[in-house]
C-alpha cells in the first residue's frame, strides 16, 4: 500500500498524501458523514472509534468531535506520521498497524470505509475475526450495482473485485461473519465509476 501513496496512484500531488476520490469527492463523503456523524451522534455517551484504515483523514477528521476517543489506524509508517504532524487533538491518536497480522485497539465501533476490499480473503479472514470484539461495525464496500457472486478471492493491493464482478460481503461465505443486526446506511453511486458505495452497519453483540 505504501506503492500507492509513492506513486500517486490514487490521485493528488508528488508533496501530499492522497486516499483518492472516494475520500475528497464530496458527492461521495458529505451523505457519508452526514449518515456516520448521525449514528455516532445518537450515543449518550460518545463511543471510543477505530478507523481501520483511516488513510489521509480527510474523512476521520470529521467525526473526531463526535467520539469519546479516535483512533486511526493504517499499514503506511509514513502516512500516520504524516498524520500526527497534520491532525491534533486531545481524543485522537495514531497507529501504524497491519489491521491482519497486529493487534487492534479497544473501541466501542470500527470503522472500515473502502479497506477490505483491496484485501485478499485471508487477509479479510483474519480481520472478521477481530472485529468479533467490538460491538459495533461500519462497513462502506465499492460492490456491483446489479447481483454478483461475493467474495472473490484477489491479490491484495491497489486494485478490487470489481472487476471480478465481484465484492465483498462479510456474510457469505468464506468469512461467515455472524452478527445480531445488519442495516443498511447509505447506497451512493457516482457518475465517474462503475457500481456502488454500499455503508452497512453490523452490530455484533
Amino acid at each position: 500500500m505504501a506503492q500507492i501513496y509513492e506513486n500517486n496512484l490514487w490521485g493528488g500531488n508528488l508533496s501530499e498524501f492522497f486516499s483518492g476520490d472516494g475520500s475528497h469527492n464530496p458527492e461521495l463523503v458529505n451523505p457519508y458523514l452526514e449518515t456516520v456523524t448521525s449514528f455516532l451522534a445518537a450515543f449518550e455517551t460518545p463511543p471510543v472509534v477505530c478507523d481501520l484504515g483511516c488513510g489521509d483523514f480527510n474523512i476521520g477528521k470529521e467525526l473526531v468531535n463526535h467520539s469519546k476517543k479516535y483512533i486511526g489506524i493504517d499499514i503506511v509508517p509514513e502516512l500516520i506520521a504524516n498524520n500526527k504532524k497534520t491532525f491534533k487533538a486531545n481524543n485522537l491518536e495514531f497507529h501504524s498497524l497491519d489491521i491482519a497480522e497486529d493487534e487492534l485497539p479497544v473501541a466501542d465501533c470500527v470503522i472500515l470505509r473502502q479497506v477490505l476490499q483491496h484485501l485478499s480473503n485471508t487477509e479479510i479472514k483474519s480481520v472478521v475475526e477481530k472485529l468479533y470484539d467490538y460491538k459495533y461495525v461500519i462497513l462502506t464496500e465499492h460492490l456491483p450495482e446489479e447481483d454478483f457472486e461475493p467474495n472473490k478471492d484477489i491479490i491484495s493491493g491497489q486494485g478490487i473485485r470489481l472487476k471480478k464482478q465481484s465484492g465483498v460481503n462479510l456474510l457469505e461465505p468464506p468469512f461467515d461473519f455472524k452478527v445480531v443486526e445488519e442495516k443498511q446506511l447509505l447506497s451512493v453511486k457516482f457518475r465517474s465509476f462503475k457500481g456502488v458505495l454500499v455503508t452497512t452497519l453490523y452490530k455484533v453483540y
